[in-house]
């Protein structure tokens, strides 16, 4: 297996400088209205909580959540608002992502206060979508009051603490923590500072997973910052994406806090130019490795990060041995700690399938030999990704293995729920355009409707119940299941429809100013290539500026590297930006095998695309090569 493999035909946004052809701006108010009617709906319904989901939370005091107590709504009204919600929400998500794919940058401080606004009233109302809220402030009570969560379950509750107990869920009331120690601990916490309210309890949970999602987007934000196309398809695939916000903000999930130490971990390795060539100190790779750690010690199923970094790392056995230091640090003691129902705890539903999933039509829930068959099923569609997906970033290698690792695993794993592709979510933000965005977007549209209330029982509507069971029995597994045989196929035939997001540098934008579209060579200029080819250069280059300034000052005639002292009698006005030969092409020789005329001909007769940048980026790394040999 090899990380390098072939790009499906890829095709890149406008050129900069040049008019959109496409109705980018009509496509941004689409997505606009879309997101912002989306989450206005989650919100209210949120705040009239107690109308239409059960069981009861009692509130006290002035202290948050709140509600709004005297505002009357149906549950049919509530339940068609939501559906609606998730539609308007999936087409403004559409709209937008096309639009980024066609060279917008967006709005992003609008996104991001917009995306503060909906978190904080989601976060200080009552949990929403799911009961799982109500689980976790179960298992934190029961932990402060000195039992194990492994061993005592939330009947327990029910019968020693009227006060308390009256709100757990009665569907989990007899299954232990599923959860790892470290979300054990963080249950405690929030029980422990909400006192003998479930409200406020339920309050610091969702108050953390808030700070999560928070890291998360502005991680997305702080690494995509150069690339302003790729930065804004990021937030809107996790920052503002109605959909995960309802499913892991306003529902409470501790997969965010997963989610968020996975993604940090595979990011602080650093960068690693040549594809693992460089390895990362051990310093970082321990760092990694105990973030990793941190989200598998929360939910198991992370490990698939470990797996991904591992494989980054194979090269490198002292950095693959810090990695699993690391992660070992944080996961051994504390599953040491809680003894062996902790480690029990990880197969209670290992042969279980949730209610919306493809594998209820073969009827093997309950099947001794489930996870069997789902453990082999899994590796072998990630071995399949592993090998046909596009290459993603160079310098980054532990991203493609860890979508491949996590996408095979939520695509066909007989238990899933719509929060779970928080997984595979923050790392796709970091992976080129494909065909993935919209698979993974219907993917989490289907789920999220069939899940939609929340309540346990399905939809508390008696006039809505057929369509509610149709939807999650029905229409929900059909799409789960051409989702998954969509990818099988595109990744068979590996045709991906990679979109190479061609993004302008801010450093470059002076030297662009210089040159303008209509100059033959304007395309060479300041032309950065962001996502699957490598970017050289930067703080560890010689030039200082990556390959957009490097292909500029080819464009250009001027000399790259060192400047050399001018020679007596040297006249600047001999050569010229448009000459054939500028200096920086001299160490091109025909004994190395490179037609510099013929290659830059071809470079000017293309239309902005592919062949242009291709020709830029060879042409730096030629020269990278002649000025590397000169210094040594």
């Amino acid at each position: 297996m090899t990380d390098s493999v072939r790009l499906g035909r890829p095709r890149q946004t406008a050129a900069v400088g040049e008019a959109p052809r496409r109705p980018v701006r009509m496509l941004g108010w689409l997505s606009g209205t879309g997101i912002g009617a989306a989450l206005v709906i989650m919100i209210g319904a949120a705040a009239v909580r107690q109308n239409w989901m059960y069981p009861d939370i009692p509130l006290h005091g002035a202290a948050p959540p709140w509600e709004l107590s005297h505002v009357r709504a149906s549950a049919e009204l509530v339940t068609i608002a939501l559906w609606a919600a998730a539609v308007l929400a999936a087409g403004g998500l559409v709209a937008g992502v096309t639009a980024a794919r066609w060279g917008a940058r967006g709005p992003i401080r609008l996104i991001f206060g917009a995306a503060v606004v909906a978190v904080l009233a989601l976060t200080v109302t009552l949990p929403v979508g799911s009961t799982d809220a109500l689980d976790y402030a179960a298992y934190g009570r029961i932990a402060l009051l000195g039992h194990n969560p492994y061993v005592v379950t939330p009947i327990y509750l029910r019968v020693t603490d009227p006060v308390f107990g009256h709100s757990v869920p009665v569907a989990w009331q007899y299954m232990v923590s599923l959860y790892g120690p470290a979300a054990g601990i963080e249950q405690y916490l929030a029980a422990w500072l909400g006192g003998d309210s479930i409200a406020r309890v339920t309050f610091w949970l969702k108050l953390w997973n808030a700070i999560g999602f928070g890291v998360v987007a502005v991680v997305l934000d702080r690494v995509l910052r150069m690339r302003p196309s790729a930065r804004l398809r990021a937030h809107l695939l996790w920052t503002i994406n109605p959909l995960l916000l309802w499913d892991l903000i306003a529902s409470g999930h501790v997969d965010v806090l997963a989610a968020a130490a996975g993604v940090c971990g595979l990011l602080v390795a650093g960068r690693q130019p040549g594809s693992g060539a460089q390895t990362p100190p051990v310093w970082r790779a321990v760092a990694a490795g105990a973030l990793i750690g941190l989200a598998a010690d929360i939910k198991i199923d992370y490990l698939l990060f470990g797996l991904a970094l591992a494989w980054a790392l194979r090269r490198s056995l002292p950095a693959l041995g810090a990695a699993a230091c690391g992660a070992f640090a944080v996961l051994v003691p504390t599953y040491a700690w809680l003894g062996k129902p902790a480690f029990e705890a990880l197969f209670a539903r290992r042969d279980k399938t949730s209610e919306d999933s493809f594998w209820q039509w073969a009827h093997l829930n309950d099947w001794n030999y489930l996870v069997v068959l789902a453990v082999l099923v899994v590796a072998a569609l990630a071995v399949l990704l592993l090998l046909r997906l596009p290459a993603g970033d160079p310098d980054r290698p532990a991203i493609r293995p860890a979508v491949a690792f996590s996408l095979a695993f939520l695509l066909v794993w007989p238990y899933q729920l719509p929060w779970y592709d928080a997984m595979i979510l923050c790392v796709l933000v970091l992976f080129p355009a494909t065909w993935l965005d919209w698979l993974v977007l219907a993917r989490l549209t289907a789920a999220t409707i069939a899940n939609m209330p929340g309540d346990a029982g399905g939809t508390p509507s008696a006039v809505l119940h057929p369509f509610d069971v149709s939807m999650v029995h029905g229409l929900a597994p059909a799409i789960l299941l051409a989702v998954t045989l969509i990818t099988i196929l595109v990744a068979v035939s590996g045709r991906w429809e990679t979109v190479r997001l061609l993004d302008r540098d801010p450093r470059d934008q002076e030297a662009a100013a210089r040159h303008p579209a209509g100059c033959r060579r304007a395309g060479l200029a300041g032309a950065r290539l962001c996502g699957e080819l490598p970017r050289r250069g930067g703080a560890g280059g010689h030039g200082g500026g990556g390959t957009g300034a490097l292909a500029h000052q080819l464009a250009g005639g001027e000399p790259v590297g060192r400047r050399r002292p001018r020679r007596a009698g040297h006249d600047a006005r001999r050569h010229r930006p448009r000459h054939q030969h500028p200096p920086a092409l001299r160490p091109l020789r025909s004994e190395r095998r490179v037609q510099a005329r013929a290659l830059l001909r071809a470079a000017r007769r293309a239309e902005p695309g592919q062949d242009r940048v291709t020709g830029a980026d060879g042409l730096v790394r030629l020269h990278e090569c002649e000025v590397r040999a000169a210094r040594r």
